[in-house]
């Protein structure tokens, strides 16, 4: 075996496609402990965005504002990409490139926004690239309660992630690759002078020259790697299909993805059969970064959505047909990983932090141009997080206290900004404790 896959996701996926387009000969196992597209990947929220999980400031104070520059290109460039790779691939995945917009609410919000914008202006981001748009301009694409304005980036797609993950691994068996579903992983090894990198199942064992750890939300439950992320659950409903009136009166015409500038994350798309699908976090971090079937519904969470939805859009039908959630990985300083240890027959990729529809495909591509040659120089083998060296989390019970307090604060401070108007003096408090 020349490569064996652990996990069948979108890294894990996109990285046998990779391989066996660059070099058909390769023999190419993905073993996955549920079915293909169980986790994140089957159960996001279908943005896939330019997003990047550390913010540009951080990236060009811990890599200079040439790597970001790169970045930034690369990440653009990839949204278009990742929709012509699944129709190469005959995947209908409800694949439409709308963009993105973020409604400013309060005051506090149109204060985060514009200054995004003007910090994106500083550092040579176009208004073709992120506009400000004003209440009017933004009421043309979308009708929510309170928006003030907002910001609209042409940089995100709309899909059905589900449809996307499916297709993917019927594409990549007739590339070649073998795929081996219902199979937990019991052991990874690496290689040694005596023989290949191992992947041991219950069922059997894998033999390979290289072993590639693509388990995202899922990396504690790997044996020496609880603290390498942390499984944060996000949570997701969707609506009944809404009345065409309904969307002549909302927009969304493009199919622009949607938020707004608040703490807790929210998002949310229109679908192919006029649904919304909304989700956000809120859900606690749970204590060693377990990870748990129970934990993917949250009926407190799950009203919260209802009422916020309900909230944006008062004319919406409010049955809500659909209800589901899951973890994501993030690592301690927000930055995704792509490594590689050519001697051990190690390489793993992930920490996405919820933006992975996208970073999984670059991920995946610099992963598979590094396997089949370690010396490659490619636009991605050169992105800032190949190679990049996360530190570990905090022990318990201090990334437990960290992290639900942070989520407190953020909660804490999204009520102070819908009360009082001006920015939260909690803002401070969930940077500092999530950053």
């Amino acid at each position: 075996m020349d490569v064996a896959i652990v996990g069948g996701g979108f890294t894990g996926l996109w990285t046998a496609r990779e391989l066996l387009r660059r070099d058909p000969s390769l023999h190419v196992a993905v073993v996955e402990a549920h079915v293909c597209g169980f986790g994140a990947s089957g159960r996001n929220g279908g943005w896939a965005s330019a997003l990047y999980p550390q913010a540009a400031a951080t990236v060009i104070a811990d890599h200079g504002r040439d790597a970001y520059d790169h970045l930034r290109h690369v990440l653009q460039h990839a949204v278009g990409e990742l929709g012509r790779a699944a129709a190469e691939d005959d995947i209908d995945a409800d694949f439409v490139h709308g963009g993105t917009l973020y409604a400013a609410r309060t005051h506090a919000q149109v204060e985060r926004l514009r200054a995004e914008v003007d910090h994106a202006r500083q550092i040579g981001v176009s208004e073709a690239d992120l506009a400000w748009l004003d209440r009017e301009e933004f009421a043309e694409r979308l009708t929510i309660t309170g928006a003030r304005g907002g910001t609209f980036s042409p940089h995100c797609a709309r899909l059905n992630p589900a449809r996307l993950v499916r297709g993917l691994a019927t594409a990549v068996e007739r590339l070649g690759a073998t795929i081996y579903e219902r199979s937990p992983v019991t052991r990874i090894e690496p290689a040694d002078r005596h023989g290949d990198a191992v992947v041991a199942t219950a069922h059997g064992s894998l033999h390979a020259r290289y072993v590639v750890r693509a388990t995202e939300g899922y990396t504690p439950t790997v044996a020496r790697q609880r603290r390498r992320v942390v499984p944060l659950y996000s949570l997701m409903i969707a609506t009944a299909p809404q009345s065409t009136d309904f969307w002549e009166s909302v927009g969304l015409a493009h199919y622009e993805t949607f938020a707004d500038a608040r703490h807790v994350v929210i998002y949310g798309q229109r679908t192919s059969d006029d649904r919304i699908a909304f989700g956000g976090r809120g859900a606690p971090y749970h204590f060693g970064s377990t990870v748990e079937a129970r934990f993917d519904m949250n009926d407190r969470v799950f009203g919260l959505l209802e009422s916020t939805l309900q909230e944006l859009f008062p004319g919406l039908d409010a049955e809500v047909t659909h209800r589901w959630g899951g973890p994501l990985a993030m690592p301690r300083d927000h930055s995704p990983y792509v490594e590689i240890d050519h001697h051990r027959g190690l390489a793993a990729a992930g920490g996405y932090t919820g933006d992975g529809v996208v970073l999984s495909h670059v991920c995946a591509t610099a992963l598979a141009d590094l396997i089949v040659d370690p010396d490659a120089d490619t636009a991605h083998t050169r992105l800032p997080f190949v190679n990049h060296v996360n530190r570990n989390w905090e022990v318990e019970p201090l990334r437990w206290l960290g992290i639900n307090l942070g989520l407190a604060a953020a909660t804490v401070a999204d009520r102070s900004e819908n009360r009082e108007g001006h920015v939260s003096r909690a803002s401070a408090l969930v940077a500092r404790l999530l950053h």
